[in-house]
């Protein structure tokens, strides 16, 4: 008797976990985001530390302060250790906040890169004391705030910003999922109020509007507008 279609693999009978293959993508799209805002902050220089942002009453070095801590908590909450509010402690900026970022940026795509179960268990505590998120939901916190702070550094330098339609298809859901409460009208919120947007407008600036940004916004500094996508 043949019996070779007998004792195929069970991979070749079963197919792969989609959940699992929805969490590899979001973890790509993330790594994006984050190397994308490493690109945008290479071009700071010293003297721009000062300039307004889109981001309320930051400077961009306190949006710096930021998104570098961010990396620090979200790190730590990847690899099982968010619950430590050492980590979500806002610093200053040290001698080369330009290099200091780039290597956080890579710790925390590393520390999502190692985490297999999309349900695995992270501690936020900036978001939740009480409450637990599962992997998933944490990476796609992350990722909003990256592509949304890429846009705020791009448009406080006068450059071009332009994430790429697959990763702004997969933030627009997470942007209508983020609660648009009182919590965003407390001090130091990195998101406000969300805004009207246009009938006619695209991902990026539907994302901006839901979390507070107005995509018209302009460093006053820069009174003709961001540069050219291929100047970013």
């Amino acid at each position: 008797m043949d019996s070779r279609g007998m004792d195929s693999h069970p991979s070749d009978s079963h197919p792969a976990d989609p959940r699992a293959a929805d969490f590899g993508r979001l973890k790509r799209l993330h790594a994006q985001a984050v190397r994308d805002s490493v690109t945008l902050v290479r071009r700071v220089r010293t003297e721009d530390l000062a300039r307004p942002t889109p981001c309320a009453a930051w400077t961009l070095a306190d949006l710096l302060a930021h998104m570098t801590v961010q990396h620090h908590g979200f790190a730590a909450a990847a690899r099982g250790d968010g619950r430590d509010p050492a980590h979500w402690a806002v610093r200053p900026l040290g001698p080369d906040p330009v290099a200091a970022y780039g290597a956080v940026a890579e710790q925390v795509i590393a520390a999502f890169a190692a985490v297999d179960d999309p349900d695995r268990v992270c501690h936020l505590p900036e978001f939740s004391a009480a409450q637990t998120f599962p992997a998933h939901r944490a990476i796609g916190f992350h990722l909003i705030d990256y592509v949304v702070h890429g846009w705020d550094v791009a448009r406080t330098l006068g450059l071009g910003y332009d994430p790429g339609p697959e990763l702004l298809r997969a933030t627009l859901p997470i942007a209508r999922a983020v609660p648009d409460d009182d919590s965003r009208l407390a001090p130091g919120s990195a998101f406000r109020p969300g805004l009207p947007a246009d009938g006619t407008a695209g991902e990026l600036d539907r994302i901006l509007a839901l979390l507070g940004r107005s995509p018209s916004w302009h460093a006053p500094e820069d009174p003709a507008g961001p540069a050219a996508p291929g100047d970013a």
